[in-house]
């Protein structure tokens, strides 16, 4: 095929081993930590000089990230130390599709040898090439971050509108209603305290047998705590169940916008499902008692979260119980405050919900470009100025 050529994996990149640091060691700073599972801290060193690509070596094998500007690789992982003088973009594309979680070298921890991987035969283009592919998948990426930032701001926008009208009582005349005193604080007259059951019906799922093929890989998403999303909805779910599975374990198929929280593991991520699903052991499903909406409840119990991760007495916030919720007491405000409130959050949640269906699909489309990009099965033109 004109314009790519065989050559071992190390003649195109040559990767090195990142480099240890604790957390107690980190200090806030710009510079993203990247371990096997991402960039999930930052400190105020950086070991190498970004456009960079890294891959998890240990724990999470194969996850590939990128970054931009100069970061610190952590021991978990290999980072491109030398790119021989191809496209690092183009790099970061290429390794998604190597497959790396099949090649576990360690004997009892999964991990990843830089000297195995170095010996990999690939298919690899010319640079003018690598360019123009880098460019076509880069542009997707690039309209995904974009919609992004607009659900970052619209998702901001909800917690704002829930803390104006819920948190600090300055809904739409409330200039009008009185204060009284509770158990929690001066709430407007009307509202009361209660428990958090009250509000809502607790839930719980349930895993089918994981020895049992016909449970699984089937068309019914299967939400755990690893699913759950940084953003207000989730869409799809590692996992998939079929009927006879969902029928032969503790979870409802729940529907849209059921409020889902992670309990155990990942604890306290909120998230709303956008199609229906099922759930395991190691979460809650939470729906509004009469008159409680949805999306109201599930801004609730992000607030919530929030409130007990940061008053556990300096004790770990890594467990949530049935008791968590009957010893949680909230305010409960008035019906027709709920109901109006429903209506100035829908419209958000509406195109919040629109623009992760968007992402989603340009995600997929993408997904299903760049192996045909990356193996050469799908034609790619170069300009004259590449």
């Amino acid at each position: 095929m004109v314009g790519w050529h065989t050559l071992p994996l190390g003649d195109a990149l040559t990767f090195q081993r990142g480099f240890d640091i604790t957390k107690d060691d980190q200090r806030d700073g710009p510079y993203p930590v990247f371990s096997s599972s991402g960039p999930k801290t930052t400190h105020a060193e950086f070991k190498v000089r970004g456009p960079g690509v890294i891959i998890g070596r240990k724990g999470s094998l194969g996850t590939v990230f990128y970054s931009d500007g100069d970061y610190w690789p952590h021991d978990t992982t290999l980072w491109v130390k030398d790119f021989h003088g191809n496209h690092p973009r183009f790099a970061y594309y290429f390794l998604q599709t190597m497959g790396f979680e099949r090649l576990d070298a360690g004997a009892s921890n999964p991990s990843l040898n830089r000297n195995h991987i170095h010996t990999i035969p690939v298919r690899w283009p010319q640079l003018p090439l690598q360019r123009r592919i880098a460019g076509i998948l880069s542009a997707y990426d690039d309209l995904m971050e974009n919609i992004q930032r607009r659900v970052r701001h619209l998702e901001a926008m909800a917690r704002t509108l829930y803390s104006e009208w819920f948190v600090y009582f300055r809904f739409p005349g409330h200039e009008k209603l009185p204060r009284v005193a509770s158990s929690l604080g001066d709430v407007p007259q009307g509202w009361e305290v209660v428990a958090f059951t009250e509000i809502a019906d607790v839930l719980s799922g349930g895993t089918p047998k994981t020895d049992v093929a016909e449970y699984w890989n089937g068309d019914i998403p299967f939400f755990t705590p690893r699913d759950a999303p940084d953003c207000f909805y989730v869409r799809d779910t590692d996992k998939h169940v079929t009927e006879l599975g969902l029928s032969n374990c503790a979870s409802e198929r729940y529907p849209p916008d059921t409020v889902f929280i992670t309990a155990r593991g990942t604890v306290g991520k909120v998230a709303l499902p956008s199609v229906p699903m099922a759930m395991n052991q190691s979460c809650y499903a939470l729906r509004g008692k009469p008159g409680i909406p949805q999306r109201f409840l599930f801004l609730m119990a992000l607030r919530q979260v929030d409130y007990l991760k940061t008053n556990t007495g300096g004790a770990t916030f890594d467990t949530i119980v049935v008791d968590t919720f009957r010893q949680m007491k909230v305010v409960k405000p008035a019906r027709e405050i709920v109901a109006s409130f429903a209506r100035h959050s829908d419209a958000i949640f509406e195109q919040v919900s629109t623009h992760q269906r968007q992402i989603h699909n340009l995600r997929r489309t993408r997904d299903l470009l760049l192996p045909r990009l990356l193996s050469g099965q799908t034609p790619v033109l170069i300009g004259v100025n590449n």
